[in-house]
């Protein structure tokens, strides 16, 4: 029985040591906290996955991204948008327009050149400047949920040197200004049915004068 006992012991131990993660707090001083919010996000994304909101949030991400060019890049050490940033933007602010109960965030990015501190205060700098912009087309700020700067750590091409693609601003959708979106009040039974409508209407490949010509001639070659 001793033989059977001792191994079992040990295995006890090491099962109690300071850095298995499932028995740490037992090993830290009282008052401690023993729960760094894991567990609240966790129960966040299952209520919003069973409600149907966290889907309904990806899916819109999807879409913007897809319809829209929600990526605009700036030049060296500047926060300033060019003509063709700005002509981005306006496409953004035209998509934001149609969906009202939808939230956005922007997040700043910068190259790897210059230190780690000045690029986050110029990642932010870059954000706000698409915020500021989105609102004078008419976009509410309350809508633009946060400003978010990653700074240099999340490069699209890795690289130490200038790249332009990396000083860049991403709007992405975050979620909405009411608890449940599934619920059809009356703007967002608008928005449901213009979508229906749109999608209903099919490209002919006509030009006006073609269509002039065959109402007009009653035939064609």
């Amino acid at each position: 029985m001793k033989k059977i006992a001792t191994p079992l012991i040990v295995i006890g131990l090491a099962a109690c040591s300071p850095d298995n993660p499932n028995t740490i707090g037992f090993f830290q001083e009282a008052g401690a906290s023993i729960d760094e919010g894991y567990f609240g996000n966790a129960t966040m994304n299952n209520t919003q996955i069973m409600s149907g909101e966290k889907s309904y949030v990806v899916n819109l991400s999807r879409r913007f991204a897809k319809e829209v060019d929600s990526t605009v890049t700036f030049a060296f050490d500047s926060a300033r948008l060019d003509s063709t940033a700005r002509a981005a933007l306006d496409r953004q602010a035209h998509w934001i327009r149609q969906f009202p109960e939808v939230r956005f965030r922007v997040y700043g990015h910068t190259d790897k050149v210059g230190s780690q501190y000045y690029n986050k205060r110029l990642g932010l700098r870059r954000a706000q400047a698409v915020v500021n912009y989105l609102a004078t087309r008419g976009i509410s700020r309350g809508r633009l949920e946060a400003l978010v700067s990653y700074g240099e750590t999340q490069p699209l091409i890795v690289t130490e040197g200038r790249e332009r693609r990396n000083r860049r601003t991403v709007t992405e959708v975050s979620g909405f200004l009411k608890d449940h979106p599934l619920v059809l009040d009356g703007k967002y039974a608008q928005i449901v049915y213009r979508d229906y409508v749109a999608s209903a209407v099919a490209p002919t490949g006509l030009t006006s004068a073609a269509v002039t010509g065959a109402t007009e001639g009653g035939g064609g070659e």
